[in-house]
């Protein structure tokens, strides 16, 4: 599973013109399901995700997690994160869930996130969506987890 998470100062998603999911200062974490993913490494992504430290401290290192900063977290699926980029110039999508299996991690993700973290936002699960952001930093990371053999 995949996420592309963005430290920010604000963020919203749109859909067909009315916002959907809004946070403040926080995490705007763009989600993504590839095919041999379960709930197991949705599980790891999150707590990964949950204490990840991109956040300042005191001496302005990044030593704090979301949770510790109590920042909003912004949840928006994008399968396009599993594209497949190595050949040609078009992506390939096959690396990424069935959008049956993706809609089932993404929703599981997004459930255990509400259980373990007050501040929790979320964008429409395969919708066309609009996403405006305030990037701080900027600071831009990509997490992977991948299934255990």
């Amino acid at each position: 599973m995949i996420a592309l998470i963005q430290r920010v100062v604000q963020a919203r998603v749109r859909v067909e013109g009315s916002v959907v999911g809004e946070i403040g200062p926080g995490l705007l974490a763009f989600v993504c399901a590839e095919r041999s993913d379960t709930e197991r490494e949705a599980d790891a992504l999150l707590a990964k995700l949950l204490s990840y430290r991109v956040f300042a401290d005191a001496d302005g290192r990044m030593n704090r997690s979301v949770r510790d900063v109590d920042g909003g977290l912004l949840i928006v699926s994008q399968f396009t994160l599993a594209a497949d980029t190595n050949a040609g110039t078009r992506p390939s999508f096959t690396p990424a869930a069935a959008p049956e299996l993706g809609r089932r991690l993404y929703d599981h993700f997004v459930a255990r996130a509400r259980l373990a973290h007050r501040q929790v936002a979320t964008g429409e699960f395969g919708a066309m969506m609009q996403v405006e952001l305030v990037n701080d930093g900027p600071v831009t990371f990509w997490l992977q987890v991948r299934p255990r053999a």
